[in-house]
């Protein structure tokens, strides 16, 4: 049977529920989003008149779950016009509609017997071959399966999303015995190419993967803070990015996921294990008190840390009260700052001679040995264990990437010294010969299985950059960007400065790659695998120049980017650019200037140089202009007023879209531009892309004349800006850069609707950069982004 997803339903529509809810929307496909019926009206369904009939009333726990998914923060919805997606309904009126979808969700509350009980409602009305799976974060699957149909359990699996849904990678789908293997093998594929996830497959055990190690090795922090004496705000300074986990550590993150929560997940390990174990989770008596005084976290305002006034304070477990909160601060830190890569600091960390050391140790030694027991219990092997917690929890490394990087026989050498039992597991490597639970051959990666090695399972469509670069090479290289041929035609230029900025280096390599491309190749990819694709031009670089009174440099510089910028609008051969995570100022230029753009879905782009006192200066106010004229529809009467306006609006305010859906919005991406869900399937997307470009017979664009506003509009812009001024919304210096810019779109002193050809646009915009940057006040705004990392509003 051939499966699809067009239409899906979720039962349960709390914050889990409608954020499932709300990624589905996100994605294109139809939800219906039921929850139970109210027992009792609200006060203002009383004012209205309504009964416990009306069906507003029957709805209303479904419905103002999905208004508030315009609220929440992290915004679950990448775009507002995705609500009208998810249609709100009851668990007793529209049952029967679950035959109309192609998946239903369960997220109710985690108890077995109402589960089942619904299970069995749903079998009734369900249509044979209808996907059936529960959110459960640790219920047995196959319990839930008991006493319902063969189709039924042919067709129903465990999916356990993560929180928030949209941005946490993880999905460990977990198969009954009665899965059929086809249903499995669909939804690891739905889930990774439609859902954008890191789907790993998980076994019917307590809390699956993910969480039976990430609620073990939090409850194991917890018993040695208290055992050694360290206080909350020591053991978060230490366990966060230090050593490669998110910035909220340890504690900050039970507050964010909740007191409760966490306890739920706790006890349901600790009610289905015995004996040591069992005893690592029973949580400590503070955190029950604490769940007693309503103390459960950020949803309460107050758990392990409490905000008084502009104040952190954290709790002192003993007494239960507050006191500022303090870091602690050993030799070991510094000397971990020293080394290159997270590997090499750990390793320095955990077998450092102080209070770090100490503490690092004795959290990190019993969570490699429990992840080592429950290989072959919880997952098939080393490389879903690894990944659940790194797309789950967030951590650079997996628990046997850790072991790898602190030394597997070294670690193994002191924890038999401390009396510690040895997996046989991790012994059998040992005895073997071998040194590591990873090995790099040819630029491949194989993981140790109990007995040898074989290769990490990998998708062809996830590219793996630095692997491919060791396998294949490089073409070209500069201190800025690389040269590499991806096969079939396609050659990829990927940055690689600090943070991506944009040089005179990475225009080198534009200005080469695109002639390369010309003569040799199919198209070209421009991407990279960096924490974001590229935060801009190199603004310490530009400042320096500035304050050296260097004009003629920067000019030089400033012309040659948008050289390198119109040869890549213009190449004969198609360039697709793959932006993610921040793509700003420059790199949002580099993208506006492609033939098509391949973005992921998490891509927050924006031209954003009025924070630092500047206007884009590579063409961005051109051609975000030119994106607006050509997205009107075909007879529709252009207002190139209209345009500008919006256009100076988005620019001046320096607008950043919060996903690449609402960057489409925006105009910065057009309906033929693509998005990838899948991050990991960017540079593999944006390759298509080219080749399909290139196949359909791709030409360059014609140069055309740009129409403008002239004087008129320059004059209606100014005016909108001065309001803005005496409104107080913008500064004085606010005002000077809105006026260059807005001299700039409107074309400078020409009649309205004058055509003119974007050099003319780009001089205009380069003399604009220029007179701003020389500015003292311009140059004030650039040191403190540097410095501070924020724009100052002088």
């Amino acid at each position: 049977m051939a499966y699809q997803i067009k239409k899906a339903a979720v039962l349960g529509s709390g914050v889990m529920g409608s954020g499932i809810a709300a990624h589905l929307a996100n994605i294109g496909i139809p939800v219906l989003l039921l929850d139970i019926v109210p027992r009792e009206l609200s006060e203002e369904e009383q004012a209205k008149g309504l009964s416990l009939e009306n069906p507003q009333v029957r709805n209303r726990i479904a419905a103002t779950s999905i208004q508030k998914l315009l609220k929440q923060k992290p915004a679950p919805l990448t775009s507002k016009k995705n609500l009208q997606l998810i249609t709100p309904g009851n668990l007793e009126d529209d049952l029967e509609k679950l035959k109309d979808v192609d998946w239903i969700i369960e997220v109710i509350v985690e108890n077995l017997e109402v589960k089942k009980s619904l299970y069995e409602k749903i079998d009734a009305v369900r249509t044979p071959g209808t996907i059936v799976s529960s959110n459960t974060s640790g219920i047995s699957i196959n319990a839930m399966a008991e006493d319902r149909s063969e189709d039924f359990g042919r067709h129903f699996l465990g999916t356990h999303f993560f929180n928030p849904p949209r941005y946490l990678k993880l999905l460990e789908i977990i198969p009954a015995d009665t899965t059929a293997p086809e249903v499995l093998q669909f939804m690891t594929s739905f889930g990774e190419d439609r859902l954008g996830k890191g789907v790993v497959i998980a076994k019917d055990t307590p809390n699956f993967i993910a969480n039976r190690i990430g609620t073990y090795g939090l409850l194991v922090t917890l018993r040695e803070m208290q055992n050694r004496g360290y206080s909350i705000g020591e053991v978060d300074s230490v366990t966060g990015p230090l050593i490669g986990r998110p910035k909220s550590a340890t504690f900050r993150t039970l507050d964010v996921v909740g007191l409760d929560t966490f306890m739920h997940v706790a006890k349901n390990v600790y009610d289905q294990t015995s004996g040591e174990e069992q005893k690592v989770f029973e949580t400590p008596e503070f955190m029950k008190r604490m769940i007693e005084k309503g103390w459960i976290g950020a949803k309460s305002g107050q758990g392990f840390f409490l905000k008084k006034d502009k104040e952190i304070l954290e709790l002192d477990p003993e007494t239960l009260e507050y006191r500022p909160a303090g870091d602690l601060k050993t030799p070991s830190q510094e000397m971990a700052k020293q080394q290159k890569g997270l590997a090499a600091k750990t390793k320095t960390l955990v077998y450092a001679n102080d209070r770090t050391g100490e503490l690092l140790w004795s959290i990190l030694s019993p969570t490699l040995l429990y992840s080592a027991q429950l290989t072959g219990e919880i997952a098939d092997n080393i490389v879903a264990i690894d990944n659940a917690m790194k797309w789950g929890f967030g951590w650079e490394q997996g628990p046997f990437e850790t072991w790898d990087a602190i030394g597997v026989r070294k670690s193994v050498e002191k924890m038999q010294q401390e009396g510690l039992q040895i997996p046989a597991f991790v012994q059998s490597l040992l005895d073997s010969g071998n040194e590591s639970f990873y090995k790099e051959e040819n630029g491949d990666l194989y993981f140790f299985n109990g007995t040898d090695y074989q290769p990490v399972p990998v998708n062809e469509k996830a590219i793996d950059l630095k692997r491919y670069k060791k396998k294949n090479g490089v073409l070209k290289s500069n201190s800025g960007a690389s040269l590499i041929d991806l096969g079939d035609g396609i050659l990829l230029l990927e940055f690689h400065s600090r943070s991506n900025a944009i040089g005179l280096d990475i225009m080198q390599m534009i200005n080469y790659a695109i002639d390369e491309v010309e003569k040799n190749y199919k198209g070209l990819v421009i991407g990279n695998q960096g924490k974001n694709f590229c935060v801009g031009a190199n603004l310490g670089m530009i400042l320096m120049e500035a304050q050296d009174d260097n004009i003629f440099e920067l000019d030089f510089t400033i012309r040659t980017f948008q050289n390198s910028l119109m040869k890549i609008k213009y190449s004969s051969k198609p360039v697709v650019v793959a932006p993610f995570g921040m793509t700003l100022g420059g790199g949002a230029e580099v993208a506006l200037h492609a033939a098509q753009i391949q973005a992921s879905m998490e891509t927050y782009m924006g031209l954003v140089e009025a924070g630092v006192g500047l206007i884009p200066g590579g063409g961005g106010n051109k051609e975000l202009y030119i994106k607006h004229l050509k997205g009107l529809p075909n007879g529709v009467t252009v207002d190139y007023q209209n345009i500008a306006s919006n256009v100076f609006e988005t620019i001046a305010m320096a607008k950043v879209s919060t996903s690449a859906e609402e960057a489409r919005e925006n105009n910065f991406l057009n309906f033929t531009d693509g998005i990838s869900v899948n991050s990991d399937h960017l540079i593999y997307d944006a390759k298509q892309a080219a080749l399909a470009l290139y196949e359909n017979g791709y030409q360059a664009p014609i140069r055309e004349k740009v129409p403008v506003t002239g004087e008129p509009g320059y004059a209606t812009l100014l005016l909108g800006a001065e309001g803005m001024f005496i409104s107080g919304y913008i500064t004085e210096y606010d005002l000077k850069i809105a006026k260059k810019l807005a001299f700039v779109l409107s074309g400078g002193k020409l009649p309205y609707g004058t055509k003119v050809d974007e050099q003319y646009l780009l001089d205009l915009e380069r003399e604009a950069f220029l007179s701003l940057v020389a500015k003292p006040k311009t140059q004030q705004r650039m040191q403190h982004m540097l410095v501070k990392g924020k724009p100052l509003r002088n």
